[in-house]
């Protein structure tokens, strides 16, 4: 069920958000032993908040279609006297006194707070192999990672624990897991959403967004927690809007980009295909799909790495000397970001800026561009490397490198499911634009989705 479904249902009296709770509490008892999706699981309070909002609705008091609805956020977001811990044993104290903004927006939209989810340490990896708290599984192969690093937010909605999650994405945490576990996830522009009361990875490359079940699920989330916050200073001013794409949402005339080169190289078969297929699609709905040049995506790749290393290792920096309390992996990241030299990071940041406005020059020939979301496919747990492209590549960079670039540029960029790959595994298609388009993006997503682009079948742990 959506939320949008969900949401019918407790209006026409057919279900209550107590039922909804009570339903995602025993699928969560029932699944998520063998998953480890959630790290606090707040079971009392989502019953408590399931109990108001049935109050509220009865009582004429509708904050709209997240009212009643069972979520959960990754736990880099605070919630008042929820432990905190970003996965990490840097944090494992932590129980803050506050909510961020996004689970403010949340509440105040009538959500019904579930707990919090499992991740890679500290954000800072695309596997959710947690040596702290477990390794997040796949909802489509348990063998298989989900993704990372919003890992447990992919795997609780594609298996059926929530109806939507809260996610990160510093270089493609929220499009690497919606990709891996076949459901959509938004990265919003750069200050589209607040980061207040979010631990930070990257300062000026984090971006909080969802994921959900199906785009306008997604659509629902961002009108929830889009909008300035003067408590973030990089909290953008432009106005929110409706994102929800209406029934029936066409792209006709719509010029749909898309580049050859970097795009499509090094891919697996089964990502080409699937994403080929989507493209052929679009065109049948009546978008123009044209060939497009952009800017060198694997230079701004490199000057994200750099960007992020130093950005990293700057907020950890008071905690790195307990090397005892970091997984081997962050580590090894957190140092190599200690050398980087501060004159590399200011040259990063202003070829950055030369890029974004180079990529600018872009959206006067297209209005969005496609891409597959990942390279491969959810690799197995534990794998450090893939055969990709007739050679082999770390699994970082082979999940990575077509979503960091749409980070580095401050871009919102949209990951849906188009297919399975011949391992029964899902396949993520990519649409990204200009600033602030979300909204065009999500139309694009729905009206591929209402074509019949959607999975057709569920993950093997979603039907026991």
């Amino acid at each position: 069920m959506t939320i949008l479904g969900a949401s019918r249902s407790l209006r026409a009296h057919s279900a209550t958000s107590v039922d909804l709770a009570t339903a995602a509490l025993a699928r969560i008892e029932r699944l998520d032993p063998s998953l480890r999706a959630f790290l606090t699981l707040t079971a009392d309070r989502a019953l408590a908040d399931a109990r108001r909002a049935d109050a509220e609705l009865a009582a004429g008091r509708d904050r709209g279609p997240l009212h009643g609805i069972p979520i959960a956020v990754k736990d880099l977001f605070a919630i008042a006297g929820v432990p905190n811990t970003a996965g990490s044993l840097v944090y494992r104290n932590r129980v803050p006194a506050f909510d961020c903004a996004v689970v403010e927006r949340l509440i105040q939209a009538g959500a019904v707070m579930l707990g919090t989810l499992n991740m890679h340490e500290l954000a800072y990896g695309i596997t959710s192999a947690n040596p702290h708290f477990g390794a997040v599984r796949n909802p489509w192969n348990p063998d298989r990672s989900p993704g990372g690093s919003s890992g447990g937010s992919g795997a609780a909605v594609a298996a059926g624990l929530v109806f939507a999650a809260m996610g990160s994405d510093t270089g493609g945490s929220i499009r690497i897991p919606a990709s891996f576990c076949g459901t959509v996830g938004l990265k919003p522009t750069y200050g589209r959403v607040s980061r207040y009361g979010v631990l930070p990875l990257g300062h000026t490359l984090d971006h909080m967004g969802p994921l959900a079940r199906t785009v306008r699920d997604a659509a629902i989330m961002v009108n929830a927690i889009a909008g300035f916050d003067a408590r973030d200073p990089a909290s953008s001013r432009r106005p929110a809007e409706d994102f929800i794409p209406p029934e029936g949402s066409s792209i006709r005339g719509l010029r749909i980009g898309f580049a050859e080169s970097f795009f499509f190289e090094r891919i697996e078969p089964g990502v080409d295909s699937a994403v080929r297929a989507a493209m052929a699609r679009a065109e049948a709905l009546g978008a123009q799909m044209r060939p497009v040049r952009v800017p060198d995506p694997a230079a701004i790749n490199a000057v994200g790495q750099i960007i992020l290393l130093s950005e990293a290792a700057a907020v950890l920096e008071p905690y790195r000397k307990r090397r005892e309390l970091f997984g081997a992996d962050v580590l090894a990241l957190l140092d190599q970001g200690s050398l980087v030299p501060a004159t590399d990071y200011i040259q990063a940041q202003r070829i950055r800026r030369f890029m974004q406005r180079s990529f600018a020059k872009v959206w006067g020939e297209v209005d969005c561009l496609i891409t597959p979301t990942t390279a491969i496919t959810a690799p197995p747990i534990g794998q450090a490397t893939v055969t990709v492209g007739g050679g082999d590549e770390p699994v970082r960079p082979a999940a990575t490198r077509m979503s960091r670039p749409f980070n580095v540029l401050g871009l919102p960029a949209l990951s849906i499911p188009c297919g399975l790959d011949a391992s029964g595994l899902p396949v993520g298609l990519q649409i990204a634009g200009p600033p602030f388009e979300e909204a065009r993006l999500l139309r694009v997503g729905a009206a591929l989705e209402d074509s019949g682009i959607k999975l057709s079948n569920t993950p093997a742990q979603a039907d026991r």
